[in-house]
């Protein structure tokens, strides 16, 4: 039985530029066990973001699959995509993508109010978490009021 939560497949990602194809990605190959923690390390340039909107299902790859949890993510509504991506994976984008008028604690409980359940439910995570990545005193600033460390460890929670 495969114990991979995430499988890679032969994925190519191309680009057009008027009449010359730009190959970014080329026959990646790769299996993520679960729990098991990985990074994307390479030069500017060399395909790490496309790859990762492609895992999370922003963009599509030209060839391949990406399989996760066994269900391959082009055969999943855009719906369905969303939902995977605040139960199944997390994405630290470079530029924090929080909402500014939100405090620390709304940005972070943000995907329980998308999925619908109570935040109530999860007060006591939130403090776990926020006391994990140092940010239990800034619970109610609002991230123009957080130092740029501070907002990546907000995106991070």
């Amino acid at each position: 039985m495969n114990k991979s939560i995430l499988q890679i497949k032969e994925v190519c990602k191309n680009f057009e530029n008027g009449k010359q194809t730009l190959e970014v990605l080329k026959k990646i190959n790769l299996d993520v066990e679960k729990g098991e923690f990985i990074s994307v390390m390479g030069q500017s340039g060399c395909g790490k973001s496309t790859l990762l909107y492609i895992i999370g299902g922003l963009d599509s790859p030209t060839k391949g699959k990406i399989m996760l949890d066994g269900k391959n993510i082009a055969d999943m509504s855009d719906k369905e995509k969303g939902v995977m991506r605040r139960r199944k994976m997390g994405f630290i984008f470079q530029f924090y993508n929080l909402v500014q008028n939100l405090s620390v604690k709304d940005n972070v409980l943000l995907p329980v109010i998308m999925d619908g359940m109570k935040v109530s439910d999860y007060n006591d995570k939130l403090d776990e978490v926020l006391e994990f990545v140092g940010l239990s005193d800034r619970k109610e600033f609002t991230p123009r009021e957080l130092s740029g460390g501070q907002q990546q460890r907000v995106a991070i929670a």
